[in-house]
């Protein structure tokens, strides 16, 4: 699915103009990209959290040659999901 996929959705459940759909669509995922990119997570009851987190340094080593390296400090988004959204997941 995409944003294209999702802001047709919301033009056929709601009735807005395909327009406003897409714009909300993307201001929304905006909004999502500025927040998690300032370190907040993002809480939504029945959906989900999506939280940022830094992973430390590690090591590491590369498949083909077998050389060991380091695997430098980052940060990384993760979803986790509601129990609600997860049941319904489940279920199919």
């Amino acid at each position: 699915m995409t944003k294209a996929d999702l802001a047709d959705r919301i033009y056929e459940k709601i009735g807005l103009p395909k327009k406003e759909a897409t714009a909300i669509v993307e201001t929304l995922f905006d909004s999502m990209k500025n927040i998690l990119s300032e370190g907040e997570s993002i809480k939504i009851t029945g959906f989900g959290t999506f939280l940022v987190r830094k992973k430390g340094e590690r090591k590491g080593r590369n498949p083909k040659t077998g050389e060991e390296l380091k695997i430098a400090q980052r940060v990384v988004v993760t979803f986790k999901p509601s129990l609600q959204f997860k049941s319904l997941v489940e279920k199919g």
